[in-house]
């Protein structure tokens, strides 16, 4: 479908400083064609290019479509998460069907597979990175629904909540975490670190803290926030503050 003319000045909420955070808006998401990926409206977010050591993207699977050549394997690990709908999901020879809230983690080596076998389309967000071993233990395919997870209290405050999607393990050399803020909850402290985020709001709205910059974000957004980039958020408005994210854990630093 053609967007067609613009009915007012050409504006955007998007902010990107390679190599240290961007905040990528929805309105303005051009959609990218990836071999290997048939009747999908997706769009590349966290990238190389913009200074990430992984790679996200948002796609929207119609009826029929899907990944029919696999995703990822040959040293690359691949997650996928159901945001709306439903989708057919394989890792290797392991088979999963994801509804919404679903996820499935598939290990360096096995490839992902995903079908959209049902009547209406399906919105996921999906990652990929190159995996680092370690002697003596070895990722496995994982598979869950967020909604049977029960939210853990984060850092001792009440009104704000965390699930861990991958098991705490050393195997895993990343983590998909969502994190909740009730209305009013936040971090308690502006976070400097060496691990670097990808996140997708899922709910609600916030006013994140970006190398100290306080910046408005919402539901559909994504942020990158790289290594050591100042980092912080507050919930505000009437329903949770939720996102997606991603965590490099379990490695060393390299040099």
């Amino acid at each position: 479908m053609n967007l067609g003319y613009p009915k007012s000045v050409l504006s955007s909420r998007s902010i990107i400083k390679k190599n240290n955070f961007a905040l990528i808006a929805p309105e303005g998401l051009v959609k990218n064609i990836v071999p290997g990926f048939e009747n999908c409206e997706m769009s590349i977010l966290g990238s190389p290019k913009l200074g990430a050591c992984f790679v996200d993207y948002i796609i929207r699977i119609n009826p029929g479509g899907g990944n029919f050549q696999g995703f990822g394997g040959d040293g690359v690990e691949t997650f996928v998460y159901c945001i709306e709908g439903g989708v057919g999901a394989k890792a290797g020879s392991d088979s999963f069907h994801l509804s919404q809230g679903g996820y499935l983690y598939s290990p360096p080596g096995c490839r992902l597979f995903l079908e959209n076998d049902n009547k209406k389309e399906c919105l996921l967000f999906l990652h990929k990175r190159m995996y680092i071993n370690i002697c003596g233990v070895k990722a496995q395919s994982v598979s869950g629904n967020e909604n049977e997870i029960v939210y853990r209290v984060y850092e001792g405050m009440e009104n704000v909540k965390i699930k861990d999607l991958l098991p705490l393990d050393m195997a895993y050399d990343m983590n998909m975490h969502i994190l909740s803020f009730d209305p009013g909850g936040c971090h308690p402290m502006i976070e400097t670190h060496y691990q670097e985020h990808g996140a997708y709001i899922l709910s609600g709205k916030g006013v994140y803290n970006l190398d100290n910059e306080w910046i408005p974000v919402k539901k559909d957004d994504y942020i990158y926030m790289s290594a050591y980039s100042l980092q912080g958020a507050y919930g505000v408005g009437t329903e949770p503050f939720s996102y997606i994210y991603s965590k490099d854990c379990n490695r060393d630093a390299e040099l």
